[in-house]
């Protein structure tokens, strides 16, 4: 469904607050006169000294690098055409922000107010020592040629015309998937193009280095076919005109595989497209309104797959896909430009990432349920966080291969961390976990695979090697959901409880044996074990399995209940505990416990520290617990401040050598100089708190959820702690990434657990 857009909410929305969308914020501290001398004078002076001995050291110093110039003169905005470079600049700073949202680039915008080509030219090739690329935008065709071409031979930076080339990329993309889907040959398809412009005549170079044949193609204007006989034909035209026969746009549609359309709306009919060769791909660009509508290309044609330009229909060409990551990519090695070879590569990654199973955070954002590679879902979606450590790597390393690259990338696993942290994804500890889960994949059993998430998780992890899923339920509920849902789970196991006569008569056999004097009959622990929650576990009891994951569509008391019966705690734990971790932009941090416990003695609290200690431990973390309570160091007292100095002090006492402090309040446990201040005897004095113990389950419930909603935190489990084998509960509802952060963390515990 189109969002409605009111004048009023979109001049609002640019005055509240600070007017328009952009601001620059210091990435060094400013709070006092020793920072203030360090990031002007007199210490400023020797960067700059550093710089000019060495020119290539303002990347070392100054921000150059990550620093892009959004430059336009006004002369094509949108589709409101020449309205000036002031009027231009709500549009530039939205671009800034997109650069910054999606690939974490900064943005000066320019609005610069000249039409001479060879002026604006001399302006924009001086800011070069600004500026670690250029994208230009909305500067009117020919003009835009001669200029990106002139700054592309004589500057040292990236730079591209996104209005060109960002269509022709996204929609090139588009292209590949599609002719794939109909099993037609690039090179032999009837290509028609309407319009002439910048776009028009990227996008149709583009599909020529794709593979389309010159002799193949058609390009109209508003005149009609653009002929080699054509009286007066610029330059650009003479290169794409047809010595066919054609006259009309419906001469050129007729027999044509692919129409592609940046001209001006509703100038194609559904009789125009009934011309067309069977299976036609129709990408209809103009903006708002595309040449044909939506609904009457598909009217017209079952068979046809089109794309638009607008986000209420499937396959949206938005140039978003595109230039940030681009970009991103160009400047991680200091590309010296962005050549061909950059975005034939960007473009085959667009493609490829189109074909791999859909987060589920993509389906949510867009409402959907079933986003999946075919007619209706031919690129990604642009909120896919997947994007950016597709395309930027894909583009850095085209790069280095065609020699552009000043500053290679030697660490490919290395790099992807920072891309992801440049957008705010703090994925380094999960990373490190998904790494060390692919080292040596584990057999999971899933007792929840007739759910749509589990399975898509299931690729997944199958598809990325970080373990051997087991698929437990109905299966023919499932091999039907695996079929609705295009996956690809053909060598995958499949287990049906009610098939494995022989395994729950043995399991029935087991389970009794362990709660026969707990006040189980055989009769009981036989109808238990047909149950998915016991099967699995009792698979992972047996050794059938390594780990068992469970509790996504029921709570989590009756899902952890049958591996309790089954698997038990470890030796020597009295109990079980729930962890969660919460990336911030700050790190991660550790909540305990936050699921599992409801109202934790003293004794109980200081079970839980450990246990959660060895967890943080688990992930390469020194733990730095602090034991949280509306009191500091008994300044106030109560049954909750007093039950948290008594842990403390008791997990003092039986863990030494842990760094651990309390009972304090939350933010005197995060902030260092409140603790120098008053609390001078801290022990998590320059070793800041990273492990938080709450009093109970209600407040450590509450502070994980506020920090998700409010914090923009990411939560990660919960992580279940002390269990005999690898058990992890996942959060009712939980995502399809979480649902496979789980999945990792189950196969290094597995993995742990199987040392000798």
């Amino acid at each position: 469904m189109a969002i409605k857009i009111r004048k009023e909410d979109a001049l609002n929305y640019h005055t509240q607050g600070s007017p328009g969308k952009i601001e620059v914020i210091p990435s060094k501290p400013l709070s006092s006169q020793m920072d203030l001398a360090l990031a002007y004078s007199p210490g400023v002076a020797e960067p700059c000294k550093e710089i000019e001995a060495d020119v290539e050291n303002v990347y070392k110093y100054t921000a150059k690098g990550n620093l892009v110039a959004v430059i336009s003169n006004g002369t094509a905005v949108l589709g409101l055409g020449d309205i000036g470079p002031e009027a231009s600049k709500p549009v530039m700073e939205g671009k800034g922000v997109l650069f910054k949202k999606f690939a974490g680039i900064d943005v000066f915008d320019i609005e610069i107010n000249e039409k001479d080509p060879k002026k604006l030219i001399e302006i924009i090739r001086s800011l070069e020592p600004t500026f670690g690329g250029v994208n230009l935008e909305d500067i009117k065709a020919p003009e835009c040629f001669e200029i990106e071409q002139t700054l592309k031979r004589e500057m040292n930076i990236p730079v591209m015309h996104d209005d060109q080339h960002g269509t022709a990329i996204i929609s090139g993309a588009a292209l590949l998937n599609a002719l794939e889907i109909v099993e037609k040959d690039i090179s032999e398809i009837k290509l028609v193009v309407n319009g002439a412009g910048a776009s028009a005549v990227s996008c149709t170079r583009f599909y020529m280095s794709l593979g389309v044949k010159r002799e193949n193609l058609v390009m109209c204007d508003k005149e009609g076919v653009i002929r080699q006989d054509r009286p007066e034909l610029d330059d650009i035209k003479k290169e794409f005109a047809t010595h066919r026969d054609l006259r009309t746009l419906s001469d050129a549609l007729a027999g044509a595989d692919v129409f592609l359309g940046l001209s001006a709306g509703n100038i194609v009919s559904q009789d125009q497209i009934k011309l067309m060769a069977a299976n036609p791909i129709v990408f209809a660009l103009a903006n708002p309104d595309p040449e044909i509508a939506y609904d009457l290309a598909i009217e017209a044609r079952e068979d046809v797959i089109m794309a638009t330009g607008r986000s209420d229909h499937p396959n949206q060409v938005n140039n978003v896909l595109g230039f940030p990551y681009i970009f991103r990519g160009a400047l991680d090695v200091r590309s010296t430009a962005i050549n061909e070879e950059m975005k034939l590569a960007a473009a085959k990654a667009i493609a490829k990432l189109a074909k791999e199973p859909v987060p589920d955070i993509v389906n949510k954002a867009y409402g959907e349920s079933k986003l999946g590679f075919g007619r209706f879902y031919l690129i990604p979606k642009p909120l896919d966080p997947r994007l950016i450590t597709t395309i930027a790597p894909a583009v850095a390393k085209a790069a280095m291969d065609s020699g552009v690259a000043k500053n290679p990338i030697k660490d490919w696993a290395a790099y992807e961390l920072e891309l992801q942290e440049r957008i705010g994804i703090d994925q380094r500890l999960m990373s490190v976990v998904i790494s060390r889960a692919k080292k040596d994949p584990k057999k999971v059993v899933f007792a929840e695979a007739d759910n749509r998430k589990i399975l898509k998780a299931a690729q997944i992890i199958r598809d990325e090697k970080i373990a051997n899923p087991i698929l437990l339920g109905n299966r023919a509920k499932i091999l039907t959901l695996i079929e609705e849902n295009s996956l690809d789970l053909q060598n995958v196991t499949i287990i049906d409880p009610l098939e494995e006569s022989e395994k729950l008569s043995q399991f029935a056999d087991i389970l009794y044996k362990k709660r026969q004097r707990k006040g189980m009959t055989l009769a009981d622990a036989s109808r238990l074990v047909t149950q998915r929650n016991y099967f699995g576990a009792m698979m992972v009891e047996t050794g059938l399995a390594d780990a068992f994951i469970s509790g996504l569509t029921r709570d989590y008391p009756k899902t952890i209940l049958p591996s309790l019966h089954t698997i038990g705690v470890k030796d020597k734990t009295k109990r079980v505990a729930g962890m969660y971790i919460m990336n911030t932009d700050k790190g991660p941090y550790f909540f305990a416990d936050a699921t599992v416990n409801l109202n934790p003695t003293a004794e109980e609290l200081v079970e839980i520290i450990g246990l959660t200690a060895d967890a943080v431990r688990f992930f390469n973390i020194e733990p730095r617990v602090a034991v949280l309570s509306y009191s500091n160091f008994g300044s106030a007292k109560g049954e909750i401040a007093e039950k948290m100095a008594k842990a403390t002090a008791m997990a003092k006492q039986r863990f030494p050598g842990l760094i651990i402090e309390g009972e304090m309040q939350a933010n005197v446990a995060l902030n260092e100089e409140i603790q120098r201040e008053v609390y001078p005897f801290s022990q998590l004095i320059n070793k800041k708190a990273n492990t938080l113990i709450f009093p109970d389950l209600g407040s450590g419930n509450i502070a994980y959820k506020l920090l998700a909603e409010l914090g923009n935190a990411e939560a990660i489990g919960p992580i279940l702690l002390g269990m005999n084998k690898p058990v992890h509960i996942l959060q009712l509802g939980s995502s399809i990434r979480e649902i496979v952060n789980m999945v990792a963390i189950a196969v290094v515990d597995a993995q742990i657990a199987g040392r000798p």
